[in-house]
């Protein structure tokens, strides 16, 4: 499990965009430079899904219990849904709504102190890249820490948008500051339709795949006594974190309290892969038929 280092990543993710909001801001309205705008409200954004996202690593922590019997790793994919929903809803449909009637009125605008705004915005991408750096470093991150990772992406990638379109302010091209925005909303509405899909397919019990249902398969079929395999099926129902079934053939006539060693050393051998939290053993007679009609195991 990776909650840890997830939280740590969220906490300096959350503290970096405090600090750089407050930059934004001042510089936006020393400068009237619409992309700072547009990253200041991008920023806000961040402040109030990483809040979220923080909140929900903590409660995916949670032991499972009577209510919720696999847990509560679940919480972070759905904080991750709500951060999707967000960065569409929130973020990119305000930034189209400024951006594009400033296209054609962009020869009025008027600014001042450039150069300060391109200073706040490459401190910007330095500080943003703090969490980046954090996130890319672990080997595993749960939804709300890839769905952090994936946002602190979206930052870098619309801070360097709007560093080019002051560029082009500067050179006497107003044009590029509504377009810039633009592109930041673009950014942050494809991002955010993507981390929505994702997660809306693990909620919906996604599989680990066929690379992961062979191994367990391989798993069961070494241990000595157990003749085949059916029936199996796995879903994700949490942060790496996996729910698996299967029924296991044995010879006919095998006396239960040897049946069920052997159903333990499988169930054993399964759960020493660190992502299958629960695994659920049916023992059959070898040669009996699968049932194809079973879904629940």
């Amino acid at each position: 499990m990776t909650e840890s280092a997830d939280i740590r990543s969220l906490k300096i993710a959350l503290g970096a965009y405090i600090v750089v909001l407050a930059l934004k801001l001042a510089v936006y309205f020393m400068s009237g430079v619409m992309a700072l705008m547009a990253e200041a409200l991008h920023t806000l954004s961040d402040i109030f899904v990483s809040s979220f996202l923080l909140a929900a690593a903590y409660y995916s922590r949670r032991s499972a219990d009577q209510e919720h019997m696999f847990g509560y790793g679940r919480a972070q994919n759905i904080a991750a849904l709500v951060a999707a929903t967000l960065f569409i809803s929130f973020t990119s449909y305000k930034l189209y709504e400024e951006a594009i009637p400033r296209l054609f009125t962009s020869g009025e605008a008027t600014y001042q102190n450039l150069w300060l705004a391109i200073g706040v915005i490459v401190v910007s991408m330095v500080m943003a890249a703090v969490p980046l750096i954090q996130l890319y470093r672990q080997k595993t991150r749960g939804a709300a820490a890839k769905a952090q990772f994936m946002e602190s992406i979206n930052d870098e990638l619309g801070l360097v948008a709007a560093l080019i379109g002051t560029f082009f302010i500067i050179w006497d091209i107003p044009i590029a500051d509504p377009i810039a925005s633009i592109v930041v909303a673009t950014i942050i509405a494809y991002n955010g339709i993507k981390l929505f899909l994702e997660n809306w397919n693990l909620l919906l019990g996604r599989s680990p795949g066929r690379e992961y249902l062979e191994k367990i398969k391989g798993i069961a079929l070494a241990v000595p006594g157990v003749l085949g395999v059916h029936d199996l099926r796995a879903e994700y129902i949490g942060p790496d974190v996996i729910h698996a079934g299967m029924h296991i053939e044995v010879q006919r006539g095998t006396p239960i309290e040897e049946a069920d060693r052997i159903s333990a050393e499988v169930q054993k051998g399964i759960h020493e892969d660190k992502e299958t939290g629960f695994c659920v053993i049916h023992v059959d007679p070898a040669g009996k038929k699968s049932n194809k009609q079973k879904t629940n195991l």
